[in-house]
């Protein structure tokens, strides 16, 4: 496992007169977005006011990109998860060789601590992922950065329309479905039932099961609820009458990003420029799909045999792709999940969130 030195701290920003040395073209636009100035993509700091409840849309720059020929990448994602989406329309719609990109799509199936591996290691470049699946592993020392979070949404808890269960407190002395003990969903509702005041650890059982037979272990009566992540989650719940619990969007998280781009820390301290411009396009995405969900399932569908269009743009519609923070606010949310893992006893004790946080997040995108 490749880890960072004892200072892990990113290096700075070059200057400007570097930085526009190492891009084609970066475009300056100033203009006013939720009562801020954002300019070229640097944000400036928030007032508590705008931290407290951040706005779910931001601005971009213009354009990034490294000089000369295609900057060759190996990016990771997984092809089965509906949230990964922007990847292949980033792909599809030239975002990245708007980019002066040439990205490798590697549909990655292993587990967490080998994709963190592999992007540590240079085997990949970068890789799309789940916060709170990969905060714990990263705790461990991968030499892995996130640069933005993609969306939020797309983390559901379900049960039988006729069960006694209607909201978290339910799951009291219950028995959920998972598809594995580290999955984020289960950290997400585990962390919901601690805030609910339900112990996750003593007054919940948890049992994992296969994605496709979470709804055949509820009709059975071996579970009372299961969690899931769409585009299987959004089916389960339609074709067979279930009742939504809850999802990831609920209360205070409804301003919270999920979904996360993890760049291997090397790249970023060697080539920052490409870093940027790997960050820019997967934002310009996540912008696009939110304005063309309709064309964005129809780029997905073939990930989605199981699915239809209609659903699936419907759950690119329940999502918040719109939502993809970076910099400051991203650093921020990252250190709320931290603290929610701890109350769960997933992070250990003796971790500081906010320097935690700040090291497995760069800024990439200022100026």
């Amino acid at each position: 496992m490749t880890k960072p030195s004892d200072d892990t701290t990113i290096p700075t920003m070059p200057s400007r007169r570097r930085m526009l040395a190492l891009s084609a073209a970066v475009t300056l636009t100033s203009f006013e977005l939720a009562g801020q100035r954002v300019w070229a993509g640097g944000r400036f700091p928030k007032p508590a006011s705008a931290l407290a409840e951040p706005p779910i849309c931001h601005a971009t720059v213009d354009h990034i990109a490294p000089q000369g020929a295609p900057r060759e990448l190996k990016l990771t994602w997984n092809a089965n998860a509906i949230c990964t989406v922007g990847v292949p329309v980033a792909d599809q719609r030239g975002l990245f060789a708007k980019h002066n990109l040439k990205v490798e799509l590697i549909n990655f199936g292993g587990s967490t601590d080998q994709l963190l591996e592999a992007i540590a290691s240079g085997k990949a470049d970068a890789g799309i992922g789940m916060a709170l699946r990969w905060l714990k592993p990263l705790e461990q020392g991968f030499d892995v950065r996130i640069t933005t979070a993609t969306h939020g949404g797309c983390m559901r808890l379900l049960t039988d329309a006729s069960s006694d269960i209607t909201g978290i407190t339910g799951l009291k002395g219950k028995t959920v479905g998972v598809t594995d003990l580290a999955a984020p969903d289960k950290n997400f509702f585990s962390i919901m039932a601690a805030k609910a005041g339900v112990d996750p650890v003593r007054e919940i059982e948890w049992r994992a099961f296969p994605a496709d037979l979470l709804p055949v272990a509820l009709q059975r009566g071996d579970i009372h609820a299961f969690t899931q992540g769409d585009p299987l989650g959004w089916i389960a719940r339609d074709r067979d009458n279930l009742r939504q619990i809850a999802t990831n969007l609920d209360g205070e998280y409804a301003h919270r990003a999920c979904c996360v781009l993890g760049i291997r820390g090397k790249l970023i301290q060697e080539d920052r420029v490409t870093a940027a411009a790997l960050t820019q396009a997967l934002i310009e995405a996540q912008d696009w799909v939110m304005a063309n969900t309709d064309e964005a399932a129809a780029i997905f569908a073939p990930f989605a045999p199981k699915a239809k269009p209609e659903q699936l743009a419907a759950m690119l519609r329940s999502h918040t792709h719109n939502h993809h923070p970076a910099g400051a606010e991203l650093t921020r949310e990252v250190g709320l999940y931290i603290r929610d893992l701890k109350d769960i006893s997933v992070i250990k004790p003796s971790t500081d969130p906010d320097r935690f946080a700040a090291r497995v997040t760069a800024d990439v995108l200022s100026v």
